[in-house]
């Protein structure tokens, strides 16, 4: 049925998105209403009154419809589910034994856990991606099967997949059990699928073999997990794949050690070894924070490392986060806790004395370390850590300050991002989480003092329900890097509750004591993550002003090695980060060497540089050299490496 009918023969109406109205004299499907718009080719669901459907799901009354096409994320996510069954089809047709588990789409392609005893190669991920392009080929039709409860336990259990049958099980009496079948196999899925295989194209690929636990708990059976990735067009595989190289190329783990920053070992798992040259880089990025803090107005505070369980009691923390904390005990049998944030400490130092509203906004920053106890499998190099340091504050402020406190933040947090190389920046609203401190009215009236201030300071933003911070809602700050991903690393949290938990207090202009607004604030987070955030952004080619080594002095002869050593010194007396290579190797190898290392700009001598008290500067990434004179090439350098504030 490709044409729409008059209104005069109509029986059911199907109002599209934008209000138009096909007409149809009968009950038609997904695919009918399809045809009739011309999108057959591109269709691989359709939205009956908010609820995604097979194309072949029957219209019997009148609706709201919306087809569900292949490029766009709804309908990705349906052929990415359908390449998961693919796969698990491919396995059973090469691996018959092979029981299967679950098999999801994800974020960028799918994954299917299998109970095999031989593990998956390399070489059978090769053969199970053909035979996948294989049933692609076929076309095979896809079509859903209700069945009674007991009868598909019987069915699954009957083709030895115990799995199966367990889950149907357990799915509760009110929902129905729903099939899908293509060619020979039969899986569990609530769906929607694409009306046949062919829907998948040829733009997907196998990608990796991990290991995984039926039902997610290391208590049940082991089993391997084949991830693969989806895309609509060949293209976007394309773009896919060389992004994902490309992040290889750029991991911050490979990078830390090739050029000698940093390195991780199990003696102190989640703990960070930083080499003189990644220490260095800590420390311009702290030197230039602490800049922009104090011209902020900003007071840098201390606080201790160790803390009296008491005092997380107290704030709430001990309830909460207590499996996070690393414990000890003094001599006293007094109980202590390595502070994994440092909110309580600030609020003590806050209500050391009696504070006046003259005083506030009052704003304590830390570069404080903290710790927190973070399962071995969940750490990641720099990303994922026990032991960091965040470039925290709180800011202590009446109501009405607020907004005003908000927007300066906003605005001091996106020109350090800009300083660092990230303009793209999301800001996200994050509010109330399950687990919180704080009854629902004092939630309400944070949320509501929270948006306002977002919507004062013009800036866009989208919601993010329910992952709020455990004391109030907060703002999220995600920066998109050079290969589009998302890293959320600033924050803006209101919080009512801790000031209460820690009785916090301000004499007002009334001479009556009043509690403050705590306002939770990093721009960086954690330096930690911070810093492999910025070597995978940057591919561990910093800006001059951030480069742990700016200059690279290198002597072409032994009878210019002297000279090369002035012209460091005059890089080192400039403020430059310089080194110097006066050994005996060729030019072209001390280039290839330090331009390996990252080396923003290498200046070469030789005899006539000597003679003329000249340089030859060469940056990395290009090979032209330009002939300078040493006084004019450190005032240019010099210049150039000025770090951003003091620009």
């Amino acid at each position: 049925m490709s044409e729409p009918f008059s209104a005069a023969e109509a029986r059911i109406a199907v109002t599209l998105p934008g209000g138009r109205t096909l007409n149809f004299p009968r009950p038609v499907s997904g695919s009918d209403i399809a045809a009739a718009l011309g999108k057959s080719e591109a269709a691989v669901a359709i939205s009956i009154d908010g609820k995604a459907r097979d194309l072949s799901h029957l219209v019997e009354g009148d609706v709201e419809a919306r087809l569900i096409t292949r490029d766009e994320p709804e309908g990705l996510a349906i052929l990415r589910h359908d390449a998961a069954h693919v796969m698990a089809e491919a396995v059973k047709e090469l691996y018959p034994d092979t029981q299967v588990a679950f098999g999801p789409a994800t974020e960028t392609g799918f994954y299917y856990d299998f109970a095999r005893a031989e593990p998956f190669t390399p070489e059978d991920l090769a053969k199970i991606e053909a035979r996948m392009h294989e049933i692609v080929r076929r076309n095979e039709k896809i079509t859903r099967e209700v069945r009674d409860r007991g009868a598909a336990i019987a069915f699954f259990r009957g083709i030895g997949e115990e799995m199966k049958a367990e889950h149907i099980a357990e799915i509760p009496e009110s929902e129905e059990v729903s099939l899908y079948r293509q060619g020979r196999f039969v899986d569990l899925c609530a769906g929607p699928h694409a009306p046949s295989t062919g829907a998948l194209g040829e733009a997907f690929k196998l990608m990796s073999v991990a290991g995984a636990y039926w039902r997610g708990d290391p208590r049940n059976a082991q089993l391997q997990r084949i991830y693969g990735t989806l895309w609509a067009k060949k293209e976007e595989l394309g773009q896919y794949l060389f992004r994902l190289a490309e992040a290889e190329k750029r991991d911050h783990r490979r990078l830390g050690r090739e050029l000698e920053l940093f390195h991780l070992q199990e003696e102190a798992a989640g703990s960070v070894f930083w080499h003189p040259k990644g220490w260095r880089l800590y420390r311009v990025i702290e030197g230039y924070m602490r800049g922009r803090l104090e011209k902020a107005g900003y007071f840098e505070v201390s606080g201790p490392q160790l803390l009296d369980r008491s005092l997380w009691v107290a704030s709430g923390h001990w309830e909460k986060f207590r499996e996070h904390m690393f414990t000890a005990e003094s001599r006293d049998e007094r109980v202590l806790a390595l502070k994994p944030m440092n909110c309580p400490g600030h609020v003590l130092i806050f209500k050391s004395r009696l504070r006046s509203y003259r005083e506030l906004p009052l704003r304590l920053a830390e570069f404080g370390a903290c710790h927190r106890n973070e399962p071995s499998g969940a750490l990641h190099g720099l990303l994922r850590v026990r032991a960091f340091t965040q470039d925290d504050a709180h800011i202590f402020c009446t109501e009405e300050q607020v907004a005003s406190e908000s927007i300066a933040f906003c605005e001091l947090l996106l020109s350090v991002y800009r300083d660092f190389g990230f303009a793209d920046v999301a800001i996200r609203f994050a509010d109330r989480p399950t687990v919180r401190a704080g009854s629902d009215e004092v939630w309400d009236r944070a949320e509501s003092a929270l948006q306002e201030a977002i919507e004062a300071t013009g800036l866009p933003y989208t919601k993010n329900p329910g992952e709020g911070a455990f004391y109030g809602p907060k703002l999220e700050f995600v920066l998109r890097d050079a290969l589009a991903r998302e890293w959320q690393c600033g924050t803006l949290q209101l919080d009512f509750v801790l000031p209460e938990r820690l009785d916090a207090n301000y004499v007002g202009a009334d001479g009556a004591r009043h509690r403050p607004v705590m306002l939770h604030r990093a721009i960086l987070g954690s330096l930690e993550r911070f810093i492999g955030v910025l070597i995978e952004h940057h591919a561990g080619h910093f800006p001059l002003w951030l480069a742990p080594v700016q200059v690279m002095v290198a002597s072409i002869s032994e009878e210019s090695a002297r000279y090369a050593g002035e012209v460091a010194r005059a890089c080192g007396d400039a403020g430059l980060r310089a080194e110097l290579d006066t050994g005996s190797e060729k030019i072209g190898y001390k280039i290839r060497e330090h331009s390996l290392l990252k080396v923003p700009v290498i200046l070469v001598v030789g005899r006539r540089e000597a003679e003329t008290k000249r340089v030859m500067l060469r940056r990395l990434g290009s090979n032209v050299q330009e002939a300078l004179a040493l006084d004019e090439a450190v005032a240019r350098l010099k210049a150039e490496a000025a770090i951003p504030q003091d620009a």
